[in-house]
């Protein structure tokens, strides 16, 4: 199951970094230096969470599928938290252009989510697992 899952997870890291860079560049044409910080920024953010809930949710799978949901659950909870955090913290910047760090990390957020989708049907895994008798 894992060796399955990393395959998933190496293809979702490939096109969400794809979807990062097309952000990155529209973003530089859009708006300027602080455009480029602002998506480099929000790309950076939404690598970091789904790098840290693939982390801890592969460390978790080791134990059992009960540690795993709840380290899943946790993660999500405390991934909200924190965007919430960042969101109220920098909702007046002019450092960056916020609006295209948010179109960045959500078209990140969207790559990520539908490359799973697209990966997890696309790979070809058995759904009953043998008893080895």
């Amino acid at each position: 199951m894992l060796a399955n899952y990393a395959q998933i997870v190496r293809r979702s890291v490939l096109t969400t970094a794809a979807v990062g860079a097309v952000m990155i560049i529209v973003s530089v044409a859009l708006g300027g230096v602080k455009g480029l910080l602002g998506a480099v920024l929000g790309a950076a953010l939404v690598a970091a969470f789904f790098a840290i809930s693939v982390f801890a949710v592969g460390r978790a799978a080791r134990r059992s599928p009960q540690a795993m949901m709840i380290t899943a659950m946790a993660t999500y909870i405390v991934k909200i938290l924190l965007l919430m955090f960042f969101v109220a913290r920098f909702a007046g910047t002019t450092a960056f252009n916020s609006r295209l760090f948010g179109l960045t990390a959500l078209a990140c957020i969207l790559a990520w989510s539908a490359a799973q989708v697209y990966w997890s049907m696309r790979l070809k895994t058995p759904y009953v697992e043998p008893s080895g008798r």
